[in-house]
């Protein structure tokens, strides 16, 4: 029979390690995720990269569809609005791999 002390949740081996959430996707559109002590290895360097990339990305998208928006024609404004929607899809995930993490906390110790 187990103790108070047995039934206890086991301390975590690794408690430097998070999980963090990838500026792409996998397979079928699900998420990836990387394990990493937070010393910034290179796939960790890679994502890092990635987003500056998307966010910079939208950055221009954002200016460029102000310029445009009084004059353009109807197939020109789907086209925009498509491109804002994936800006601002990579733009929530940046978010929630830096704020919010998988783990629903922002320190995103996961066990």
């Amino acid at each position: 029979m187990a103790t108070g002390a047995d039934a206890a949740e086991p301390e975590n081996p690794h408690p430097r390690r998070r999980l963090r959430l990838l500026p792409w996707t996998g397979p079928e559109d699900k998420p990836c995720f990387l394990i990493t002590d937070g010393d910034g290895g290179r796939v960790s360097r890679l994502a890092d990269i990635a987003e500056e990339v998307q966010l910079e990305m939208g950055a221009r998208l954002l200016a460029h569809a102000e310029d445009m928006l009084t004059n353009a024609t109807e197939a020109q404004l789907r086209f925009l609005a498509e491109r804002l929607t994936e800006a601002l899809r990579d733009s929530l995930r940046i978010a929630e791999s830096r704020w919010t993490g998988p783990c629903g906390n922002q320190e995103r110790s996961c066990r």
